[in-house]
Parts: structure tokens; C-alpha cells; sequence
């Protein structure tokens, strides 16, 4: 399918008024013309953890959230955008739950990483774990078999609890690969036009190896779902934190890639009023990218600015970060951090908050994403310039939750009534419609203390100015009458 070069929302589906039915009357009664690229539904299914990326199954939508028919409704109107973990699932799916009783034994088996697919006597090595991209403490979990009494253990890597909620799939075994296929059939059936293939650097397993986006064999299993994918009109999107290197080896096969360096990037700019980094980075990135500020997890840093930041300088960032109001997600494992013992993951944030509330600012910030090349996404928050909730993280415990604000229908209301959330709106609207956005980009000449950035395309054109110091922006553009217009962001 042919993607939509406009803006998309990325929304859990109960943030925004409590499901997904309350979502879709949402969208048509306040942003009819805003997200005409799309709605990415961060995980609708039935989930044991982690704000549904322990998935059970993909076949169903969880009952709180509502129903397949549901989504169809939102497709009606908006090309729809969903996750899916080809890395792991649930250990509450009924695929583990049936290994967890009958052990070998099961029919689904062959689905899990059971040890000895790795170590021949199915006893870890410490060297060998000692050069992998960790994200707990060891990259297994050990469970009873409840028919048996025997100890398995299986490969997780993602997972707060012991043993972990989430379970890696084999994606080597014939067995995963009829599933994939079976969940893909189901996405198409019910008008799902966009997957995200979330965590899928972490599927290949193999010794020696950090188990982190392996060379060549992730493209094997990339070629092989992108065909599946392709043969349902659906597009693709894989999420690979990492150096942006792989990423744009990913770009180089043809695949629409994450742009996880302009969120630090765009943030470094207006915290120092220095376009220098903005400007280097923006010369020679892939054009065929999804862009974001915001997201459910946090702003990237490394390893995806690996190589592009100097530390000495991200910690200056990271620590004004922190008196904003942010917290920060760490790299687990000593050999994956900075020389100097940098570890800094993700910076968890609004980023209306972690710049410090001033709308001017907040708006140049999504300037620059929207005038950038690729798709735009506006997470949820974002689009009502909402704050860091901190009250949520003291609840939960939970870092990311200071971003996962679930909005009332009457705080919703409220939002809409601010100054900055007409201002975003009617940016996004400018950069759905205007035909410029369709031509060639140029990053124009500017002292360091400004941004200009342009679209031409035949005879129309726009172009953002952005003071740096005070943080206007201001478009210029052509309008339907061929007209030259200005417009305070």
C-alpha cells in the first residue's frame, strides 16, 4: 500500500476517553482533518503486562478496550497502524500455558527457546551472556513443568518479573511462522493497513553474538515477513533501537525506518538554541523515515545517538532533563556503555515538560518534526501538550507511566481549550495540506542560532523560520492563489 505523507497519532487504545469506541467518536468530533496519515493503536489485545506488550494472542481484542469491529470503525476513516512483538508473547498466552503443563511434550514446543536450542547440554555460559545486549539481569527464565516436575528454561529477554511475562518465540521454527502468518491474515481481515514489527532486533539467538540485530540472519526473517506483508497490501515497520547504522542498513533494503535520532536531536537544539547538530544530522538521513518527539517509552539515546553525541555534553542535557522533571531508563550492561561510564537509555518525559512548559518552544520543536522528511507521528500526549505525571509514576513504580497520562473526555475538553493545543493543531493541518510537503526539502543557510528549513515543489513553496533565542517560528509559504503568506507559529 501506498503510505499517506501525513500526520498520524499514536494513542494507546484506552488514553483518549477510556476504549476504543470512545477513541473513534474522539477522533471525528475533534480531529477529523488532524491525523489523516493514521492512527498507530499502541496494543488493543488481551495482555499480561508491560501496557499490552505481553500479548496473549493477536486473534482477539481485549474486552476492556472493546472489539475487532471497533477498529474497523476507525479504519473507516483512518489507515490503522498496529504492533506486533515478533520477539516474544505472553507467558499467559495458551501456547505457553499449555507448554508450561505438558513441558516436550506440547504441541506448541517448538514455539519457545528452550536452552538447549543454544547450548548443546542446555547450560548457559557466562561468556557467552556476557557479550549480549542485556535487558534483565540474565536472558532466561526458568519454569516447573507441572506434568513432570522438571525444570525448563526459556529464553526471555525483555521482562521485569521473575520468570518473565513476556516469552521469546523461535522465530527459526516452521511452527512461529504459521502463527505470524496466522495473526498477519487476521490484521488484514479487519482492515489493520500498517504493522510495527516492535522489538525485532532482539529475534535471532546466536552464541558469540551480542543477540542483537544479527547479521545476515535478521534479514532472512525480514525478507520473509515482508513478503507475507506484502502479499496482504500491508506495510511494514520495524523498531530497532540501536546505532543508527542498523538503521539505516534497514533503510538501504527498502524498509521504512524509525527516526529515533531527531527527538534528542530536536531537544539538544532548543535546550543549547544551537541548530549545528540539527543541520549535520539532517544532510545526509534517509527520507523514508517515521518521525516522532514523543512516544510511550522515552526520548532514545543511546545506543541510537551512539557516535553522534559527545557524552560530557548529553550529561549537561541529560541533567537539565532531570530538573525538569524527567527519569531516566539505563543501559543493564557494562559493555554497552560509554567509556565514561555514560548509560543513559532513554530520557522519560512529556516533552511539553521537558521544555519547561513555554509554548513557544514546544511548537518550534514540532515544527522543525513536521518540515523534517518522513511520516510525522504526534503521541497522545503531545497533542494536548500534557505534563509529567508524576502521581502516576509514584502509583505504579513505573518510569514510562510519567508519559502514559490516560485523558478523560473532560480533560480532553479542558486540553482543547489551551492556547498551545489550537496553535499544534492548526500547524498539523498546514502540514497535511499544503502541496509543497510533497516536493524536495532544503535546509537552508542560518547562523547557528536559527532554523530555516523548506519545501518547493512546481511553482508553491513554505519555509519554517525558527529565532532560536526566543523561540518563534514563523512560515512563510505560497497559497492557493500563488500568494505569498506568513504565519506566526
Amino acid at each position: 500500500m501506498e503510505l499517506k505523507n501525513q500526520v498520524q497519532l499514536i494513542t494507546y487504545p484506552d488514553s483518549l476517553g477510556g476504549n476504543l469506541n470512545t477513541l473513534n467518536n474522539v477522533l471525528l468530533k475533534h480531529f477529523s482533518d488532524i491525523f489523516k496519515g493514521g492512527i498507530h493503536i499502541l496494543p488493543p489485545f488481551p495482555s499480561s503486562g508491560d501496557r499490552g506488550f505481553a500479548p496473549l494472542t493477536y486473534l482477539e481484542i481485549d474486552p476492556q478496550h472493546g472489539t475487532w469491529e471497533d477498529i474497523q470503525k476507525i479504519g473507516k476513516n483512518h489507515d490503522v497502524l498496529v504492533d506486533l512483538m515478533v520477539n516474544h508473547i505472553s507467558r499467559q498466552s495458551s501456547y505457553f500455558q499449555d507448554f508450561l503443563k505438558k513441558g516436550r511434550n506440547s504441541e506448541y514446543a517448538d514455539l519457545f527457546i528452550t536452552l538447549d536450542k543454544l547450548w548443546e547440554d542446555g547450560q548457559p555460559k557466562q561468556e557467552d551472556i556476557d557479550k549480549m545486549f542485556l535487558r534483565r539481569e540474565v536472558p532466561y527464565s526458568t519454569f516447573t513443568i507441572e506434568e513432570t516436575g522438571e525444570e525448563e528454561s526459556v529464553w526471555t529477554t525483555f521482562g521485569k518479573t521473575n520468570p518473565s511475562e513476556q516469552i521469546d518465540l523461535d522465530v527459526k521454527s516452521q511452527q512461529v511462522k504459521d502463527l505470524l502468518t496466522e495473526f498477519f491474515v487476521n490484521f488484514s481481515n479487519n482492515g489493520v493497513k500498517i504493522v510495527r514489527l516492535d522489538a525485532v532486533g532482539y529475534i535471532i539467538k546466536k552464541l558469540g553474538t551480542s543477540c542483537f540485530f544479527v547479521e545476515p540472519e535478521i534479514y532472512q526473517f525480514l525478507d520473509w515477513i515482508k513478503e507475507l506483508a506484502d502479499s496482504l497490501d500491508i506495510e511494514l515497520l520495524p523498531e530497532v533501537h540501536s546505532h543508527y547504522s542498523i538503521q539505516y542498513k534497514l533503510a538501504d533494503r527498502g524498509f521504512w525506518i524509525y527516526d529515533f535520532i531527531l527527538p534528542y536531536t530536536v531537544l539538544d537544539t532548543m535546550i543549547n538554541k544551537s541548530s549545528v547538530k540539527l543541520y549535520e544530522y539532517l544532510k545526509n538521513r534517509p527520507e523514508k523515515q517515521f518521525t516522532m518527539l514523543d512516544c510511550h517509552d522515552g526520548i532514545p539515546v543511546k545506543p541510537d545517538m551512539d557516535g553522534l553525541i559527545d557524552t560530557k555534553e548529553a550529561r549537561k542535557l541529560v541533567d537539565i532533563c532531570l530538573e525538569r522533571g524527567s527519569n531516566l531508563s539505563l543501559v543493564l550492561s557494562d559493555e554497552h556503555k560509554a567509556e565514561d561510564g555514560f548509560d543513559v537509555h532513554q530520557i522519560r518525559c512529556s516533552y511539553y515538560s521537558v521544555l519547561n512548559c513555554d509554548d513557544d518552544a514546544y511548537l518550534a520543536a514540532r515544527a522543525i518534526q513536521l518540515f523534517v522528511p518522513g511520516i510525522p507521528q504526534v503521541y497522545y500526549v503531545g497533542l494536548l501538550a500534557g505534563e509529567n505525571d508524576v502521581e502516576n509514576v509514584e502509583k505504579t513504580g513505573e518510569g514510562r507511566e510519567i508519559n502514559r497520562h490516560n485523558f478523560s473526555l473532560e480533560e480532553i475538553e479542558e486540553s482543547l481549550q489551551k492556547d498551545v493545543v489550537q496553535r499544534q493543531l492548526e500547524l498539523i493541518r498546514f502540514r497535511n495540506e499544503h502541496p509543497a510537503f510533497n516536493g524536495e526539502f532544503k535546509v537552508q543557510n542560518s547562523a547557528s542560532d536559527e532554523v530555516r528549513l523548506a519545501w518547493e515543489k512546481d511553482d508553491t513553496y513554505c519555509q519554517l523560520f525558527i529565532d532560536l533565542n526566543s523561540g518563534k517560528s514563523v512560515i512563510e509559504y505560497t497559497d492557493g492563489d500563488g500568494k505569498i503568506v506568513k504565519y506566526t507559529v
